[in-house]
This record gives C-alpha cells, structure tokens and sequence, in this order.
C-alpha cells in the first residue's frame, strides 16, 4: 500500500507514548504512518507537550517523514483515521492510589487490575471506552480500536456486550513478557518461541510452549519453580511456586495469578506498601517524575532506558506488531483480547479471552485451544462473572450491580467488606463515575 497512514492515540501524553513511537519508527518499511496525532485531555496538557516535543525529535532524528501532530480534540484527531489506540487513565495516578490505598486499608489486597481497584479502573474507564467509539462511528467509522487502557480484558467485554462495535482488540504486554522471559531462560532469540494462551486478560494460561515447534513445556515449568525466575513483570514482587503446584497444574501461569494463588503473601506486601506509603501508585508517581524531567531535555531523542522500570518492556513490540499484521493481512499468531467464539470451551462464546489469534486484516481469528485445565477453570469462570457484572454497573451507574461485582471477586473476602470498600471507593471516586451520581 502507498497510502499513508493516520494513526491517533488517545492517553498521547502518557509516559508510555516514546515506546510507540520508537515502534512505529522501528517498522516504518512495513507500515508507513503519514500521521501520528497525540490526544489528551486537559489535565494531561503538560506532559502531552513534553511527551510531543521528544516524538518530534525521536521522528527527526529517525529523518521519516511522519507527522506529530498534539491536541486535545479528540473528534478533531479522529477525523479519517485507520487506527486508534487508547493508553489512558481516568483521573490520573491519583486515582491509582485511591484503587490500593482504600482497600489495603479494609485489609483487602489493592491492585490496579484486580480485586476492588480492577473494579473501579474499569467503572472509570469503561464509559469513556463507548464515548470513543461512539466518535469513532461519526468521524473514522473504519478504523480499528487496539485497546492499551486497563482492564484491558473487562474493557474489551464492556465494548462486546454493550455496543455493535466490533472492530475492537485488547493487548496487553504480560503475554510477550511471557515469551521474553522464557526465549530468555532459555538463551534463544524470541522468534524461535511460541506460546498456545489462554483465558483472560491478566488471567491467561500457557498451555504450551514451544522452541522451534517442538515442545519444551516441561523444562520451562521446572525452570520458572525456581523463586529467581517467578515473575517477568516489573510491577509485581515476584515468589516462586511450589514446585508440586506448578506441575499439578501442567500449565504456566501469568505474573497476576500470584493474587488469587498466593492471596496471603501477596495481601501481606499490600498492606506493607500502603502503611509505608509505598504502594505501586506511588512508585510510578516518582519514576513517571523523573521521566518526564528526562523527555524534556531538548537533546534527547530516543527512549530512554529507563521506560524499562515504568512496566512497559515490550509494550511497542507488542502493539506495533499486532497494528502492522492487521495492516498488512500478516496472519501470523498474537495473543489479544477478542471474542471467545468457541475458542475455550469453558467460556461463554461471545465474552471476551485472552488468547492465541490468527492475526487478519478482518481482525484477530481466535484458535481454538478445547480448553483450559480442570483446575483453572472455576477461577477463570469466577472472574468473568465478575467482569460481565462490572461492565453492566459501569454503563447503567447501578449501585447493586457494582456492590454484586465487588462481593463475588474472589479477593473481597464477604459481602460487609465489600459494602464498605464499595462506599468509601465511590466517594473518593465521584468525580469520574457521573453515571453513579448523576
């Protein structure tokens, strides 16, 4: 294709944006973005004009002739794009703290993704979601949605069961970790390894593992019992498994499933970081400072090393590889969030997983995998239920849906606790949940 392409990113002031565009620069041969608008809103103005200012330079630098453009008008952006991502964060970091400082608090792990703050990232950012789409129906009715913003997996449902819009992916950067990690381990090129996914997002299963096609699961399960090689992910303290465990189930786990396997250590580091002060809300506020004290030194145009710390590795060889194999009908195989369709026999069909896609340029194609273990797939049953409740509270603002939500995510241990997290977490919240208050 000759035609360039138009590419908008909403949340463009976020300390993630220099990996996407050292992406987009990276593959530029392949996919040549013409435009690259930067969007945010008004209390993200400041560090969408640093943020902006290093994409310039990263660009120059890189001498390609694609254009930044930053602005806060969203529908202005949107006019005639190809793709859209979303990267951003309702109410900011300070919302963030709020999600793992009030249930810590009530004696009840706090976490961005899971549990109660999952809960409320989602009542926050779900109706923005639909805000979006409905612009993007108006002004680039055939652009793809590649969603960043989290819950990536809960968002992603929200979009199936409340809207016809369909041309939506959910990505998130554990799976590619994942597959790092383990190239790593086992000291071989990340093309030469391929993971079969499965389940949901921050609740996905390797069911294999493969080193050029053949299988190597077993050696990896052994190598990852090992404490020093638990965890891929910055922003989770890693432990190692039992070994017995991890072999009973015969699958790899994901970083996040420490919450609901090892529930009482991980509550236990909760509770630690909100009494120090430390929780992760705050370790970003400071490494997200001192980013942006590094993006705006006019010198510099590359991404710093540091985006590293932020939780971030991978994030531009994920989404740029899946937007580029979407452009250009690669179909080779990606983990996203999409539609079941019969994918995983244990979920419903039309929910949304987490799992090994054929990628087209009709969108993601999921592979049917039968199932997930036996052992797996009450938990993974048990958090979809409390996704579909959740995205229902978040679009209608019901209080009982959201108090249903809150009482049957396996972390809230009873429905007294939950009731009191739930008030205190509305209330300090109120600002960005309108269809609660309204």
């Amino acid at each position: 294709m000759s035609k360039g392409v138009k590419i908008v990113t909403i949340g463009g002031g976020s300390s993630y944006t220099p990996e996407l565009v050292e992406g987009f620069i990276n593959r530029y041969e392949e996919f040549p973005v013409s435009e690259l608008w930067l969007v945010d809103v008004e209390a993200g103005r400041e560090k969408l004009d640093i943020v902006g200012n290093l994409a310039k330079r990263m660009v120059k630098k890189a001498g390609l002739p694609m254009a930044i453009h930053l602005t806060l008008d969203r529908k202005e952006a949107l006019k005639g794009a190809d793709f859209v991502t979303t990267q951003f964060r309702v109410g900011l970091l300070d919302a963030r703290a709020k999600d793992e400082r009030i249930p810590a608090k009530h004696g009840v792990i706090g976490q961005e993704t899971n549990g109660p703050g999952g809960l409320f990232k989602g009542l926050r950012t779900i109706p923005v979601i639909l805000d979006i789409i409905q612009d993007m129906e108006e002004h680039c009715p055939d652009a793809w949605l590649v969603n960043f913003t989290n819950p990536a997996g809960m968002v992603t449902e929200a979009v199936f069961r409340h809207t016809s819009f369909r041309k939506i992916v959910g990505l998130c950067n554990v799976p590619i970790g994942m597959e790092m990690g383990i190239a790593k381990l086992l000291e071989v090129d990340h093309s030469r390894i391929r993971i079969d996914f499965a389940g949901l997002n921050h609740m996905v299963y390797g069911l294999d593992v493969y080193l050029d096609g053949v299988s190597v699961k077993d050696k990896v399960i052994d190598m990852l019992s090992n404490p020093e090689h638990s965890s891929f992910v910055k922003n989770i303290d890693g432990q190692g498994w039992e070994v017995e465990f991890i072999r009973g189930l015969d699958a790899l786990t994901c970083p996040y499933h420490m919450y609901y396997y090892k529930t009482d250590e991980m509550l236990k580091k909760s509770i630690e970081s909100y009494e120090k002060g430390e929780t992760r809300a705050e370790v970003v506020m400071k490494l997200e400072k001192e980013l942006f004290e590094l993006y705006k030194d006019p010198e510099l145009a590359i991404k710093p090393p540091q985006l590293a710390e932020r939780g971030g590795a991978y994030y531009s060889d994920a989404a740029v590889r899946l937007i580029t194999s979407i452009y250009n009908d690669k179909r080779d195989i990606q983990p996203v969030n999409t539609m079941n369709n019969g994918a995983i026999a244990s979920v419903p069909s039309d929910s949304a997983v987490e799992v090994s896609c054929v990628i087209t340029k009709e969108g993601p194609i999921p592979i049917a995998v039968g199932d997930i273990p036996v052992a797996a797939r009450g938990l993974v049953q048990q958090i979809k239920s409390f996704e579909i409740i959740s995205t229902d509270a978040a679009v209608t603002g019901d209080y009982d849906k959201a108090m249903l939500a809150m009482t049957i995510n396996p972390l809230v241990p009873s429905d007294v606790v939950a009731k009191k997290i739930l008030d205190e977490m509305l209330e300090g919240h109120k600002e960005f949940l309108p269809r609660f208050f309204d």
